[in-house]
């Protein structure tokens, strides 16, 4: 058997993107031979997804999932290159197996999620992702997760548009149906809220950068507009409460009663029920999108031929 030596594991994963352990097993199982290990990667379909990372993977789904025995519960966005791919039922089962490993797992961030055992099965989450590359030819990525603890209040979720947009909500309250209830119409609120979706519970929890931004905007705009000086200050101060109603949550209209804000909703309701966080993942924010443009590839294309 031919020595694998550091150099020829290192020339076989520049030209295949494959793993080091991966090449270093196809060099073994090929007994050195370049082409048969590049053969082997791409039989084990190891070489293909490896190429693929290069892809910008704007699509995909927000999937979560909500244990029924501890009430733990995970909110994970998964992306991939198609929203063909993203609306296939093996693409949402195995954004549901992801998200069963967070909420079993309670792993620390995505890395350390891609070395957990995916729940249900024999292999890792990273390992899992691999497979599902090959398979389907497309770039997957974990992007972000949250998990919450059943142990600390309780949890429920909301799926908005096909997993375009997932929210998952911790409060504490008394673990009876109508709180249920009136968690998921808040899980909703924050799903449908728009133009501007909540990022905090109450005022108090606003960061105080963030407010002294919004002030320094408000009083430009103020400025700009002409207005004195004198009257300034209390233009902006009625303008953060504005501000304060957009971005905290107890102090939106409620979307399914517009005479209720979501507080008086929930004192109405489920009197005691107190909201103590939440997560809102809405699916490729901020990522950018490939777009292709057809009369430049062509262009390019007569490029090289000629």
């Amino acid at each position: 058997m031919a020595e694998i030596s550091a150099k020829i594991v290192m020339e076989l994963r520049g030209r295949t993107g494959a793993g080091m352990m991966d090449c270093k097993k196809a060099l073994a199982a090929s007994d050195g031979d370049m082409d048969k290990a590049i053969d082997y990667l791409r039989e084990k379909g190891l070489a293909a997804a490896a190429k693929k990372q290069s892809r910008i993977a704007a699509e995909g789904v927000v999937g979560a999932f909500i244990c029924d025995k501890c009430g733990s519960g995970a909110l994970v966005e998964v992306n991939c290159e198609t929203d063909f791919v993203a609306n296939t039922p093996e693409f949402k089962e195995m954004v549901q197996t992801i998200a069963k490993t967070i909420m079993a797992e309670n792993p620390s961030d995505v890395d350390a999620l891609l070395n957990c055992t995916a729940k249900g099965l024999d292999m890792t989450v990273s390992a899992l992702i691999t497979e599902k590359t090959a398979k389907i030819g497309e770039k997957i990525t974990v992007r972000r997760f949250a998990r919450y603890d059943g142990s600390e209040g309780i949890v429920d979720s909301y799926i908005h548009m096909g997993g375009k947009v997932g929210v998952l909500v911790l409060a504490q309250g008394e673990k009876t149906d109508t709180v249920k209830e009136v968690l998921h119409d808040v899980a909703l609120q924050i799903a449908a809220a728009s133009p501007v979706a909540p990022e905090y519970v109450t005022r108090d929890q606003v960061r105080a950068d963030h407010l002294e931004h919004e002030k320094e905007i408000l009083i430009a705009q103020a400025r700009n507009e002409g207005k004195p000086e004198k009257i300034i200050e209390k233009m902006v101060q009625g303008r953060i409460n504005k501000f304060y109603q957009e971005v905290c949550l107890m102090e939106q209209i409620f979307v399914k009663d517009s005479d209720l804000t979501v507080e008086k909703m929930i004192q109405k309701k489920a009197p005691g029920t107190k909201i103590l966080a939440f997560t809102r993942y809405k699916m490729g924010d901020g990522l950018e999108k490939k777009v292709n443009d057809l009369a430049a590839e062509v262009a390019e294309q007569t490029k090289m031929k000629g």
